[in-house]
């Protein structure tokens, strides 16, 4: 691993209150639980959504505040 990596993770880990280890596993563990972008597609083809993924990436900017909605 870079030193400057091991750095910065050792630095957010100390900031957390825990040890490094504590704090890789709770990362990547965090990581590990969330689905994949494969895998999300994967489950909204499958349920056959009204809105083309241009249409949904539109939708969710609309809604964002720096865009004045």
């Amino acid at each position: 691993m870079p030193d400057d990596v091991h750095a910065a993770l050792r630095a957010r880990a100390a900031a957390s209150g825990l040890s490094l280890s504590e704090f890789v596993l709770r990362e990547l563990t965090t990581i590990a639980e969330r689905p994949s972008k494969a895998e999300v597609l994967a489950r909204a083809a499958r349920r056959g959504g009204r809105l083309s993924f241009t249409e949904a990436v539109e939708a969710v900017h609309a809604d964002r505040p720096e865009h004045g909605a």
